[in-house]
C-alpha cells in the first residue's frame, strides 16, 4: 500500500484532486421519472458540480489545502471562480476553447432522492501523446491524491501509479464503478484508501469472483433499506473481509463502505497496534429536515481526505465526516450544500 513518504522535514499536507468539473442542471420533479413517462419540472437551476470539483471543494471547506487538476470549457469560467472563492487552487485547471464544460442532468424529488445523467464534455480531454504534458504527472509537491472515475481511466491510472511510486497517500472513490476487467487490472498496490457504497462493494466482489455475494448485498436484488442494521453490517463486513483477502486485491488498503442513513463501515489497516480493525459508525444525526442527498458522498470523501491530512485518529476523522454529511443533506445542491469546518465543529460541540 502506498503511504505518505518520510523525509527529514515533514512536508505541509496538500492534496491534488484529479477529476471532473461539471455544470449541474437540477430539475425539481414530483418524483424520479419512470421509463416511458413525461412530466414537467417545477424549476431548473444551474450549479457548479462534478465529483472532482465537489470533492476538492469539500477538502477546502474542511480546512485542507487542495488543488484541482481538470478541464472546463469557456462556459465554465464561473465554476472556476466559485472554486477559487471556496479555497480550491485552480492553477492546474485548464480552459479549453473548443469544448463545453461537462454536464450533469439531475432529477431531484421532494423526498431527497435523485437520478443523474452525465455528459463528459471537457472532462475527457487528454493532451496529445507528443506533448510533454503527456508524460508522468507532476505531483511531487503533494502529500495526498484523490481520484474518482469521471475522467478517462488512463489519466486516473497515470496519476495513481505516479503517486504510488512517490509514496503519496492515495484515495480512490470509484464512481461510476469500473468494469470487472478494469477492476481486475487496477493497480491496487498503489492505493491507500478505497471509498465505496454497498452496491459498489458488491460490484468489486462480483469482479473478483468472491463467494460472499451468495449471501448477497445486491446479487439477489436485496433492498438494503429493508435490512436491519445488524444484518447489513454482517453482510457488508463479510464482504469487506473477503475483498481484503482476495488475490486481486492489495491487503494493505483501508476501506470505507458508506451505508447511507445507516452510517459507514470502516476497515482500518493503519492502527497503532498494527492490527487490522473493522467497525461501524452510525450516520450523523439530522437537526433539520432532509432536503437533498446529492452532495453527501462527495462531502464525506472531501472531509475524510482533509482528516487524513491532519493526521488525526480514524474514528475522529469519520465522526467529523458523518456530521458534515448530516449538515450537507439538510441543504440543497451538491457543492453548495457542503458545510464549512466551522459549522461542522459547532455541531460536534
Amino acid at each position: 500500500m502506498a503511504s505518505a513518504s518520510s523525509s527529514t522535514t515533514t512536508p505541509t499536507p496538500r492534496c491534488l484532486v484529479r477529476g471532473s468539473i461539471n455544470i449541474d442542471e437540477f430539475f425539481a420533479l414530483p418524483h424520479i421519472v419512470r421509463p416511458g413517462e413525461t412530466i414537467s419540472s417545477t424549476s431548473l437551476t444551474k450549479k457548479a458540480g462534478g465529483k472532482g470539483a465537489n470533492q476538492a471543494y469539500a477538502v477546502a471547506r474542511a480546512g485542507g489545502k487542495v488543488d484541482l487538476d481538470g478541464c472546463i470549457g469557456q462556459d465554465g469560467e464561473w465554476v472556476r471562480e466559485f472554486l477559487k472563492e471556496g479555497g480550491v487552487g485552480d492553477e492546474r485547471l485548464k480552459t479549453l476553447e473548443d469544448e463545453l464544460t461537462g454536464r450533469a442532468i439531475i432529477q431531484s424529488a421532494p423526498d431527497g432522492e435523485n437520478s443523474i445523467v452525465l455528459h463528459a464534455g471537457a472532462n475527457y480531454h487528454l493532451p496529445p501523446k507528443s506533448s510533454s504534458s503527456a508524460s508522468a504527472p507532476d505531483i511531487q509537491q503533494y502529500t495526498h491524491i484523490l481520484l474518482q472515475n469521471e475522467i478517462p481511466l488512463s489519466s486516473t491510472l497515470a496519476y495513481l501509479t505516479e503517486a504510488g511510486s512517490r509514496g503519496l497517500t492515495s484515495i480512490f472513490n470509484p464512481s461510476p464503478m469500473l468494469s470487472p476487467e478494469e477492476l481486475r487490472k487496477f493497480p491496487w498496490n498503489d492505493l491507500s484508501w478505497l471509498i465505496v457504497n454497498e452496491g459498489e462493494l458488491n460490484d468489486l466482489l462480483e469482479a473478483f469472483k468472491s463467494d460472499s455475494t451468495a449471501s448477497g448485498i445486491t446479487k439477489k436484488k436485496v433492498n438494503t433499506d429493508e435490512l436491519t442494521l445488524e444484518e447489513l453490517i454482517k453482510i457488508a463486513s463479510k464482504g469487506i473481509l473477503e475483498l481484503h483477502e482476495n488475490e486481486y486485491f492489495s491487503r494493505g488498503i483501508g476501506i470505507i463502505c458508506t451505508l447511507g442513513s445507516k452510517g459507514i463501515l470502516y476497515f482500518d489497516t493503519t492502527t497503532t497496534t498494527g492490527k487490522k480493525e473493522i467497525g461501524h459508525m452510525p450516520a450523523g444525526q439530522l437537526v433539520n429536515k432532509l432536503k437533498d442527498t446529492t452532495g453527501a458522498g462527495d462531502c464525506f470523501t472531501g472531509y475524510f481526505v482533509a482528516g487524513l491530512m491532519r493526521g488525526v485518529p480514524l474514528k475522529k476523522v469519520v465522526n467529523t465526516c458523518l456530521t458534515a454529511c448530516a449538515i450537507c443533506v439538510e441543504n440543497e445542491g451538491a457543492m453548495e450544500s457542503i458545510p464549512d469546518q466551522k459549522a461542522v465543529l459547532a455541531r460536534l460541540a
